[in-house]
């Protein structure tokens, strides 16, 4: 897909999930974020603020890394940030992946982006400490962990609060 050029708001990179861990990642926001913030899908951020005026060259960029074979990742538990409950994922092929990428754009990363990459799911995000206490106290007692299968990349314009759809490049090789 050639995504529309030009626009010079921030870009936001994440991990394109496969079907099944993208829609019960879904339904887990729906339940537990509250309804005025949930304006976004579960998503795994990989760059929270690319520049949108270097937008040919990302694109190029990731073009070139997705000729690659799909990456696996496993989901080993969960953590507690404050006001809120994410899914920690793991997996090396994501994290080289994300330094190679870091690595071409180095000069453009703001300081959220320069820091250690650590993949995560958000399922609550914006409650009172006491309440994600709670979900992260419930959903860690069912917890095991679990396979999740990254087919590619997604790329997305901020525009001040819900993302636009710019491109979506898939992992070449299953």
């Amino acid at each position: 897909m050639t995504p529309e050029i030009g626009a010079p708001e921030p870009l936001i990179l994440t991990l394109k999930m496969d079907g099944a861990t993208q829609a019960w990642f879904d339904r887990l926001r729906e339940e537990y974020f509250p309804p005025e913030r949930n304006y976004l899908r579960a998503h795994l951020t990989m760059f929270h603020k690319l520049p949108g005026e270097h937008a040919e060259e990302i694109f190029a960029d990731i073009e070139k890394i997705c000729a690659r074979e799909h990456i696996r990742l496993t989901a080993t538990g969960l953590r507690f940030l404050g006001k809120g409950v994410a899914y920690e994922l793991v997996s090396p092929n994501l994290e080289e992946l994300r330094r190679d990428l870091a690595a071409r754009w180095k000069l453009w990363l703001g300081a959220q982006d320069r820091q250690r990459f650590k993949p995560h799911v958000t399922v609550q995000n914006k409650v009172s400490p006491e309440k994600a206490h709670a979900l992260h106290a419930r959903l860690e007692k069912s917890f095991s962990p679990f396979e999740v299968e990254g087919e590619g990349l997604a790329l997305w314009r901020y525009v001040g609060g819900p993302w636009e759809p710019v491109g979506a490049y898939l992992f070449e090789k299953r």
